[in-house]
């Protein structure tokens, strides 16, 4: 196709153009699952993570706002620290109007792989403010071992 047949810009607007292919699939959307209302509230989701290490430990703190210690659970499998569990969403609030849902309900699982071999049965976990801090101790070993001589 010859380029100087083409139209110029002229009116056109690019970016209008993406909301309004937004807009059709936002619509498309809610025709195929009327049920739901938001798109946004169908989302798999996975805490976010800090690791460190600190006096000879492995700390690894997870964010997990709305979580009850009694809904989380935490192993550790074959060097990899497995966080998972469910976020219950409170009583439908029927009488407001909202605006934006933007918080996290429902079921989450995080594996994470530990940088360094671990002592598995002396992890500690803790639940304080929407954090779950979980402390393991590294695996010791002895960097230099000598050999006696016979």
């Amino acid at each position: 196709m010859d380029r100087r047949n083409l139209p110029a810009f002229g009116g056109w607007n690019p970016f209008r153009e993406l909301a309004r292919i937004e807009n059709e699939l936002n619509r498309l959307f809610t025709d195929v699952f009327p049920a739901q209302k938001d798109i946004s509230e169908v989302q798999v989701w996975a805490p976010r993570v800090d690791i460190y290490e600190k006096d000879n430990n492995i700390v690894v703190e997870a964010e997990i706002p709305g979580a009850k210690k009694e809904d989380i659970e935490v192993k550790i499998k074959e060097n990899n620290l497995v966080i998972r569990g469910e976020v219950k969403k409170e009583e439908e609030k029927k009488d407001e109007n909202y605006y934006r849902s933007e918080r996290f309900y429902g079921k989450f699982e995080r594996v994470i792989p530990l940088p360094a071999e671990v002592k598995a049965e002396e992890a500690k976990a803790e639940v304080k403010d929407g954090i779950l801090k979980v402390i393991i101790p590294k695996e010791t070993s002895e960097k230099e071992i000598k050999v006696e001589l016979k």
